[in-house]
C-alpha cells in the first residue's frame, strides 16, 4: 500500500501562526511535533512507502520534517522507508493531486490518501478503520471515511449514507447542522480516501476525461529523478482547479463509506484549534504566560506575559510581527484579513520573521529604514546559492562555526568573531564546511531590502 499525503495549503486559515511559506501542517501548534509529522508517525506502521504531494516551495520543509522525526525504536527502521515526492508548480486542488498519485504507480496499487493537517486520536480505532477500507478497496471500491459528529459543526462538509447512495452536503448553517446531529445519519467528510490506482483512473475517464488527459500530459512531461517528480508550470496551467468531491465523488457509483467515531479535528480555524488545549477553571486555554483576572472562555497564545481583565470569548494570537484579536466563533474570517494583506502586497501573509530555507534558516532581528539585521543558520555541509544583489550591501559576522566565503574571485575562511563585507552587485556565496551549524549575523544596508532582490546564478536546490 502507498500512503499519499496531501501537503498543500496557503497558510490562510490559521494566520498569523501559519503563512504561505509555513502553512499549518508544518507549524508546531500543540507540542514539538507538527501536524505533518504526526501524520507520518500515525501511519508509520501501515506501509513502507510514502508519497508527499506538495508545492515546490514546501519540498525542503517536508524533507526536513521527515528527517527530524524522533520516535522510540523508529530510527533504525526509518532507513527502510521510501519517501517519494510529487512537486506541483501551481496548486490545482485535490482532484489533480490524487490523480497524479494514481498515475505514478501500477493500477493494482492500493493508495491511502490523507490530508497532512488533521488531528486524529483513538489511533487503534483509526487503524481498524484503515484496515476495513483497504479490504473494500481491494474489491474495487473507492472508500471514504465519515466521522460521526459530536457537535453541530458548521465548518465541515457532511456525507449522508442513504439507500440511493452517498449524498454530499456543503457546510451547513447551524440549524441544519443541529438537525444532522439529531438524525444520526450524517457524517463529517474527513477528506481521507482509499482506492486502487486503476479504479480512480477509470472513474476519471468516465467523469473527467478532459482533466485526465491534461494530467497525463503533465505527468508525461514531468522531470523525474531520485524519487522526485517535478511538474512543469506550463502543463499545470492547463489543468482545472477542482476538488476530488466535485470531480469524482459526487458522481461515482463505486463509493463505500467507513463510518468512524475516533476523535478527529481538521484544525480549520482557531475555534477548532482551541478544542485541542487544556482549559483552566474559567475555560481559558491554559498558558503559563497568561494572567487572567475575571476573564473566561478566552484562547490566548503568546510568548509574552499577557494580562486580561474582565474579558471573555476572545481569541488572541500574538506572534513576533503580528497580533490577531477575534471574537470567539469569528476566527474563520481570518481569510478576509489575509486577502487584505495580499491586496496590499504585504509579506506578512507570506513569511514569518523566521524563515526556513533548504540550507537552514534566518531570523529577522531588527529592521528599519534602509537597514535589516538577520541571524542566519547554515546547516553542516550546506551552502547558499551563488548570487548577487542590486540594491543592498551586506556585512557578515560569524558567531559560531566556520564559513567558506566566496566574493567575486576571492575565496577565504571566516571563523568565530571574524567578519567580511559584500558590496552591492558583487557575486558571492556562503558555505558551511563543518560538522556543526554555522551561526552568523548579516547586516543589510540599502534602499530596498526585499527578499526578491536576489539574482541566483547557481543553486544546489534548483531554485529560480
Amino acid at each position: 500500500m502507498l500512503i499519499t499525503i496531501l501537503c498543500g495549503g496557503s497558510g490562510t486559515r490559521l494566520w498569523p501562526l501559519s503563512r504561505e511559506l509555513l502553512p499549518k501542517q508544518f507549524v508546531k501548534l500543540i507540542d514539538d511535533t507538527s501536524l505533518f509529522q504526526k501524520t507520518i508517525i500515525r501511519n508509520f506502521d501501515l506501509s513502507d512507502s510514502f508519497q508527499i504531494i506538495t508545492n515546490e516551495g514546501h519540498y525542503f520543509l517536508a524533507q526536513d520534517e521527515i528527517e527530524n522525526i524522533e520516535i522510540n525504536n523508529m530510527q533504525s527502521e526509518k532507513q527502510n522507508k521510501k519517501y517519494r515526492y510529487i512537486l506541483e508548480s501551481l496548486p490545482k486542488n485535490t482532484a489533480p493531486a490524487l490523480l497524479f498519485s494514481a498515475l505514478s504507480v501500477n493500477r493494482d496499487e492500493i493508495i491511502l490518501a490523507l490530508p497532512s493537517d488533521h488531528i486524529i486520536k483513538d489511533e487503534k480505532k483509526y487503524i481498524k478503520s484503515v484496515n476495513e477500507a483497504v479490504a473494500l478497496a481491494k474489491d474495487d471500491f473507492i472508500v471514504l471515511f465519515g466521522i460521526k459528529p459530536t457537535t453541530p459543526h458548521t465548518g465541515y462538509g457532511y456525507i449522508k449514507d442513504s439507500s440511493s447512495g452517498l449524498e454530499f452536503i456543503e457546510k451547513p448553517d447551524i440549524v441544519r447542522a443541529t438537525e444532522y446531529l439529531k438524525e444520526g445519519e450524517y457524517f463529517w467528510n474527513s477528506g481521507m480516501f482509499c482506492f486502487k490506482a486503476g479504479v480512480l483512473i477509470d472513474e476519471f475517464k468516465i467523469y473527467q476525461d478532459k482533466l485526465l488527459k491534461a494530467c497525463k500530459n503533465a505527468f508525461k512531461n514531468a522531470f523525474n529523478e531520485n524519487n522526485i517528480i517535478r511538474l512543469n508550470p506550463k502543463d499545470m496551467q492547463d489543468i482545472e482547479d477542482i476538488s476530488i468531491d466535485y470531480a469524482i465523488m459526487e458522481k461515482s457509483k463505486k463509493l463505500k463509506l467507513i463510518k468512524t467515531d475516533f476523535k478527529w479535528n481538521d484544525v480549520g480555524s482557531f475555534d477548532a484549534l482551541k478544542d485541542e488545549y487544556k482549559k483552566d477553571s474559567n475555560n481559558n486555554v491554559l498558558n503559563s504566560n497568561l494572567i487572567a483576572l475575571d476573564s473566561k472562555n478566552n484562547f490566548i497564545l503568546s510568548n509574552k506575559t499577557t494580562a486580561t481583565i474582565g474579558v471573555s470569548d476572545l481569541i488572541v494570537i500574538d506572534t513576533e510581527d503580528c497580533l490577531l484579536i477575534s471574537k470567539d466563533g469569528e476566527s474563520q474570517r481570518v481569510r478576509d484579513i489575509v486577502k487584505i494583506l495580499k491586496s496590499n502586497n504585504s509579506d506578512l501573509c507570506k513569511i514569518h520573521r523566521k524563515a526556513y530555507r533548504p540550507w537552514g534558516s534566518y531570523d529577522v532581528l531588527l529592521e528599519g529604514n534602509g537597514y535589516k539585521i538577520k541571524q542566519i543558520i547554515v546547516k553542516p555541509q550546506k551552502r547558499l546559492s551563488l548570487q548577487k544583489h542590486f540594491h543592498r550591501n551586506e556585512h557578515w559576522i560569524v558567531v559560531s562555526g566556520s564559513a567558506i566565503v566566496c566574493i567575486e574571485e576571492r575565496e577565504f575562511i571566516l571563523k568565530a568573531n571574524e567578519s567580511t563585507y559584500i558590496p552591492m552587485g558583487n557575486v558571492h556565496r556562503l558555505e558551511n564546511p563543518g560538522k556543526i551549524d554555522l551561526v552568523m549575523i548579516e547586516v543589510q544596508v540599502g534602499e530596498y531590502l526585499g527578499e526578491d532582490d536576489i539574482v541566483r546564478l547557481e543553486d544546489d536546490f534548483n531554485r529560480n
